[in-house]
C-alpha cells in the first residue's frame, strides 16, 4: 500500500525527524517551484526517476539548478547502459508519486529496494533540503543529516553523487 503524507510525516516523527511543511498550489517543474517559493530558505532539489535497459531504476536527488547529462550519468550511477527517465507506472509502482512529484521521501514506498538513490554532495552541505512529501502540493523542509536518516530508516542504501 502506497504511504500517504500523514504517513510519512507519522515515520519521521518515529525516527524523531523533525520537519516543516509549507502547503502551495500544485507545483510540476523547477521553474514553477522558483516562482512560488516564497519564504523557504534551504537548498531545493530537482528529482530524476532513472531506468537503464536492464530495468535498474534510479533515484537521482540534484540541486534544484544543477545540470544532469543524460548521456553520461549512466557512468556515475552504475547503471548498465544509458539511462532514460522511468514510465510513470513505473513510478506510481516503485516510489508511490506520480510524474511532478518525484521526490526521494519516495523511498518509503520501496520497500523491494528496486530503486537505487543518489543524492548529490552539494545537497549535503546545505543544512535544510527541500522536497515534496508525497504530492507536489506541498514542500517539507528537512535538515539534510535527517534526509539521509530517512532514506537509511527505509533500507536503503543512499550513494552520493558528485557531479
Amino acid at each position: 500500500m502506497t504511504a500517504t503524507p500523514e504517513q510519512l510525516f507519522a515515520f519521521l516523527e518515529r525516527l524523531g525527524i523533525s520537519v516543516s511543511t509549507f502547503e502551495h498550489p500544485p507545483l510540476y517543474t523547477v521553474a514553477e517551484s522558483q516562482a512560488l517559493r516564497g519564504k523557504i530558505s534551504g537548498a531545493h532539489t530537482k528529482n530524476l526517476f532513472l531506468k537503464d535497459k536492464k530495468d535498474n531504476f534510479f533515484l537521482v536527488t540534484v540541486e534544484e539548478s544543477a545540470t544532469v547529462d543524460l548521456k553520461t550519468i549512466h557512468h556515475a550511477i552504475g547503471a548498465a547502459s544509458k539511462v532514460s527517465f522511468g514510465k510513470p507506472e513505473a513510478l506510481m509502482e516503485l516510489l508511490g508519486v506520480v510524474p511532478g512529484s518525484v521526490t526521494m521521501f519516495g523511498l518509503i514506498n520501496d520497500s523491494a529496494h528496486k530503486v537505487q538513490p543518489f543524492i548529490a554532495a552539494d545537497l549535503l552541505e546545505s543544512e535544510v533540503v527541500n522536497a515534496h512529501p508525497l504530492v507536489n502540493t506541498a514542500t517539507t523542509s528537512i535538515r539534510s543529516a535527517d534526509l539521509v536518516r530517512f532514506a537509511e530508516a527505509t533500507g536503503h542504501n543512499l550513494q552520493v553523487l558528485k557531479l
